[in-house]
């Protein structure tokens, strides 16, 4: 029996040691990267406040097409590559998207949708929003840099939270209650409190926490993505696929209105449920027109991708999970979730709250953590020093004068 316990309490030493290296070596990132998670969960309902530049009056005309949209964007930011153009719900302003991945160049032109008139323009990389991304993906640091310290340190954070479970869990069924709730009384010092902080929240942020971070690893390594869609039974591509077809041949001459302005009509005959289309115009000769078809506000994973040869608008499948949702197989409806899960979209505005009060509660146990540590090494320090203080040295002549007593 003496062998069980000394054999328990050797592990839940190990443990305990394992528990405090990785959060004094984590303690900083964790905290940033979770206070940064809290602020970014509702940046969408945030800034959906001053989006009063999309909204227009309805006038009984067509909306005009994604090459005018294209040709009058492109005279703001001409040489930049164009993304895609996104049509809102009726009456909302067009949306010209550009971007370019290195040097990253992210920016919006928003277009009257009857008279292509420029309402705005937005840099996607400015502002409080952007700044809180940057810090949350990687530290303010450049990103080969600072997304390599958050990815390691996520990893690292979810064997925080095992070893924190582990230790959190009580010894014996007595001290079981205290360990769910806090019970504080007007004698109770601040480092019973602190320490209750650190265990109680934590136990309670432990799962939501584990599941954030889990969802976080997916995005951060692509073995972790591979690894876990395998593990679930997927067998497509993961990356993003946008099938090509044959160019167009000598022979095939283009109508006078183009094949990719004749689509937006066809797919809102097609899709009425849907919210929003966006288009994305093909890269080359050769690439497909792909469309992401949003049926749902605020979360993306049931939306539909859908590709089109760019002259004859026949429809083209992908290899790819990211295709029509509905013929989706599980595997690749949990991948397309993972995001929307990270930030608690899945379950709408509950989920979001959870997901903040999570990352908040997150951001509190390395504070607490530290606390507990600098505490402990206090009291030992001072402890030795009282130590030292009860031990008089010894006076030789005084032993020596014993001696010849």
């Amino acid at each position: 029996m003496t062998g069980k316990k000394n054999t328990r309490n050797r592990f839940r030493n190990i443990t305990r040691k394992i528990h405090l290296v990785l959060g004094l070596s984590t303690g900083l990132v964790v905290f940033v990267v979770a206070i940064t998670g809290c602020c970014w969960v509702f940046q969408e309902e945030i800034r959906s406040l001053s989006f009063d530049y999309k909204q227009v009056s309805k006038e009984n005309r067509p909306l005009i097409t994604p090459t005018k949209a294209k040709q009058v964007a492109k005279a703001v930011y001409p040489g930049r590559s164009i993304h895609g153009v996104l049509y809102g719900d009726d009456p909302q302003a067009v949306e010209v998207i550009f971007y370019e991945m290195e040097p990253e160049f992210y920016r919006s032109v928003f277009l009257n949708p009857y008279n292509a008139e420029i309402l705005h323009t937005e840099d996607h990389l400015q502002g409080f929003f952007a700044f809180v991304l940057d810090g949350h993906l990687n530290l303010w640091l450049p990103a080969q840099v600072g997304s390599q310290i958050v990815s390691w340190s996520t990893l690292i954070f979810v064997v925080m939270l095992i070893t924190g479970i582990v230790l959190w869990w009580p010894r014996n069924k007595r001290n079981r209650k205290q360990r769910f709730r806090f019970d504080w009384k007007s004698t109770t010092q601040w480092k019973r409190k602190n320490y209750d902080l650190h265990s109680v929240v934590g136990f309670y942020a432990s799962f939501v926490a584990l599941l954030i971070a889990f969802t976080g690893l997916v995005m951060a390594f692509d073995w972790f993505e591979k690894a876990t869609y395998q593990t679930l039974g997927g067998d497509k591509s993961l990356a993003f696929t946008i099938p090509d077809h044959s160019p167009l041949s000598s022979h095939e001459t283009g109508d006078a209105i183009q094949p990719i302005d004749q689509l937006l009509p066809r797919l809102k005959v097609e899709f009425p449920r849907a919210k929003h289309f966006e288009i994305h115009y093909p890269y080359t000769d050769s690439a497909s027109i792909y469309v992401e078809i949003y049926y749902d506000e605020g979360v993306s994973y049931s939306s539909d991708y859908r590709f089109y040869n760019q002259y004859t608008l026949k429809e083209l499948q992908t290899p790819s999970v990211y295709g029509i949702y509905e013929n989706a197989d599980l595997p690749d409806k949990i991948i397309r979730m993972n995001y929307d899960i990270h930030i608690g979209a899945i379950l709408g505005l509950p989920g979001k709250i959870l997901a903040f009060l999570a990352s908040l509660m997150v951001a509190s146990l390395p504070v607490t953590g530290f606390l507990l540590w600098w505490g402990r090494n206090r009291k030992t320090a001072k402890h030795n020093s009282r130590r030292k203080a009860l031990v008089k040295p010894i006076d030789p002549s005084q032993v020596a004068l014993k001696t010849v007593k």
